[in-house]
């Protein structure tokens, strides 16, 4: 586990992207209103931030998934699909 994901709580990190980026996206419309107190908002921006590191993590591992860089003998970089074809 990286250490970016320990600091995420066990309540988001089981939420698949599209779940997370729905709350998040429903943060930003809270925070965006003004109507939430100072303390509400601090508690908003704090789960905001938390999911968005979490949808960051979901987002590169997806890719590392998808393609892999190599790196041929005349030292030029190309990607792959990960399954090698």
């Amino acid at each position: 586990m990286s250490d970016q994901t320990k600091t995420i709580p066990d309540n988001i990190t089981g939420m698949n992207f599209e779940d997370a980026l729905s709350a998040l996206e429903e943060i930003v419309k809270n925070l965006e209103s003004g109507q939430v107190s100072l303390e509400k908002s601090i508690d908003l921006y704090t789960r905001g931030t938390e999911l968005r590191a979490h949808c960051d993590h979901k987002l590169k591992d997806a890719t590392a998934r998808i393609e892999k860089i190599t790196k041929a003998q005349d030292g030029s970089f190309a990607t792959t699909d990960l399954d090698g074809n």
